[in-house]
């Protein structure tokens, strides 16, 4: 909004004309969120407190969990608020990937609203039944994937990190690969959500790393010099990357080691959410896998202790999944394993961003 009312005014006050420069809009849009997060906070924990939403601890936890339970949750509501107004003041709203992203981060919100209601309301840390959620997301995550197919200029090939020529052109499959990462990255931050912090510091590092993708992939210039594909309009997103990097930092002061107010699934799905779709609009798919590491093996850590308890008859590979979880009990005390997670998350995401260099 402050784009379309303020920049129109450069022919008259020069000055005016600094709101041209996403780098200027996004740096303002990371501060805004930020003090969105740090004003708000306090007043919405008192009124998740007063209204006795606290956070239900699964059963089959590490017993230090215990001590969390009543921790207000669904703080993720003030991220997303944050993030949402900061992109709207902003953002040029003219860019319809900015309104595909936030779609898809108030859809899946949304479902995660949900589901920590009824975990909420039922007293237990099942929620909505899976496949419900699922089908949620996979619609949403389908319709996003469909219309970026059908967009006019957007292209079906797919970018392999390190190989520069190799661009194979999938079609109609492509709409399938899109959903599977956008719904598989909402899942994945969603699982990572375990410990005070622990998720929204990769996320973090993610946004960040894709707030320097989607401005290279929005300038034609940056784009043909590091040869990846140029993607009109993709720079904007480079301001709602930055909402959410300033509203994670935000959030993460209250939400550090003892957490104050936990994200919930409204914040983690909606989080991964949009972290997915901005990689599949950024033309940078796979490298997600890269950048979003922790994520990715948090989430085959579950995948393979489930599937191995169920082949091999109750045996196990970790001692408890996700995989922080099988930290825990080897002793690590907690603040030790979120540290040390982000310290993964930052070197796997300046690995990403060196790929550009050696493709």
């Amino acid at each position: 909004m402050l784009y379309h009312l303020l920049y129109p005014l450069h022919t008259e006050y020069s000055y005016f004309n600094v709101f041209r420069y996403i780098t200027f809009r996004t740096i303002y849009a990371t501060i805004t969120a930020l003090v969105i997060c740090f004003a708000m906070g306090p007043w919405l924990i008192r009124k998740l407190q007063a209204m006795h939403i606290g956070q239900p601890i699964r059963e089959d936890g590490p017993d230090s969990h215990l001590a969390k339970k009543g921790t207000p949750t669904m703080g993720g509501v003030l991220i997303i608020f944050a993030v949402v107004i900061s992109t709207l003041l902003w953002a040029n709203l003219t860019v319809n990937y900015i309104w595909f992203v936030i779609m898809v981060t108030v859809g899946y919100g949304l479902i995660g609203f949900m589901d920590d209601y009824r975990k909420l309301t039922g007293q237990n840390s099942q929620g909505v039944p899976g496949k419900i959620r699922l089908a949620g997301e996979i619609i949403i995550a389908l319709f996003i994937s469909i219309v970026l197919y059908l967009k006019p200029g957007f292209t079906s090939h797919v970018t392999i990190p390190f190989f520069k020529t190799v661009l194979p052109d999938l079609g109609w499959g492509y709409v399938i690969l899109s959903t599977f990462i956008i719904v598989g990255a909402a899942n994945a931050v969603n699982l990572t959500d375990g410990l005070d912090g622990l998720a929204i510091g990769p996320a973090i590092t993610c946004f960040m790393t894709y707030l320097l993708f989607a401005y290279f992939a929005g300038n034609i210039k940056i784009a043909g010099y590091l040869q990846i594909p140029y993607v009109a309009g993709t720079g904007e997103l480079a301001i709602f990357c930055g909402a959410i990097v300033g509203a994670g930092i935000g959030f993460l002061w209250y939400n550090t080691y003892p957490a104050q107010v936990f994200m919930g699934d409204v914040g983690s799905l909606s989080l991964g959410g949009a972290l997915g779709t901005i990689a599949v609009i950024t033309k940078q798919e796979i490298l997600l896998a890269i950048v979003g590491g922790i994520f990715v093996v948090e989430t085959f850590s579950v995948i393979f202790q489930v599937g191995w308890f169920k082949v091999s008859h109750g045996r196990r590979i970790f001692r408890m999944a996700p995989i922080h979880h099988h930290f825990e009990l080897k002793g690590w005390a907690e603040p030790k394993v979120i540290v040390r997670f982000w310290i993964i998350s930052i070197l796997l995401a300046l690995v990403a961003i060196s790929t550009l260099k050696l493709r």
